[in-house]
């Protein structure tokens, strides 16, 4: 087998069937690291921008939904490019909120967003203003 092929090896009574990928050429190997490569500068560039005070977590969570790149940057990831706001910020932040550690900005729910720029908001958590006690 080869290694992008996937095989579920069940019987049949489980109602599991085989799975296989076939290989990847090489142009479409590189089309593909091409466009990780691009996913990945377009979410270092929003971080970037979050950072500097160009772009707000609110601007930031809304151009997720035309955004499949930005879509899927973890909301942790999003918290910890602002200045002030480390792993453990983050994870305390996202844990009064009700938000997994695991969430992506498109997994998000209204409610989710809405508490997440409240509080942002709210506690003047932004890049101009990052605030030490929450």
């Amino acid at each position: 087998m080869t290694p992008t092929a996937v095989a579920l090896d069940q019987s049949e009574d489980s109602g599991v069937t085989e799975v296989s990928l076939r290989p990847l050429t090489e142009q479409e190997r590189a089309e593909a690291l091409g466009k990780a490569a691009a996913a990945r500068a377009a979410r270092a560039e929003a971080k970037g921008q979050l950072k500097s005070g160009t772009l707000s977590v609110a601007d930031l969570i809304n151009s997720g939904d035309g955004n499949s790149a930005i879509a899927r940057m973890k909301v942790s990831e999003m918290l910890e490019a602002l200045p002030g706001i480390g792993r453990v910020r983050a994870a305390a932040i996202m844990d009064e909120l009700g938000i997994a550690a695991s969430r992506r900005l498109r997994g998000l729910g209204i409610h989710q967003r809405r508490a997440l720029v409240d509080f942002m908001n709210e506690n003047h958590v932004h890049p101009n203003n990052a605030k030490r006690n929450m």
